[in-house]
């Protein structure tokens, strides 16, 4: 499978003890860390755990005579 590259609208607050992050694309996804650094790994882990989820559920139903392809669109 090649690598993709998907940029995304991401928003860090400072806490008393964390910082946390969520992504205006996907709500679902949020992180957390003691720095800035770890909640921005955090929460990328968790955009790619959504991210992949949702792709195994929509994909399991798809007819296999399907025609599949890869869709690049510039915003």
């Amino acid at each position: 499978m090649r690598r993709k590259v998907m940029n995304f609208e991401v928003v860090f607050e400072k806490g008393e003890k964390y910082y946390i992050g969520y992504c205006a694309e996907i709500p679902e996804a949020n992180g957390q860390g003691k720095t800035l650094a770890e909640c921005e790994d955090s929460l990328k882990e968790a955009i790619k755990l959504v991210l992949t989820q949702r792709r195994k559920e929509v994909l399991s139903s798809v007819p296999q005579k399907a025609l599949r392809q890869i869709l690049t669109i510039n915003v």
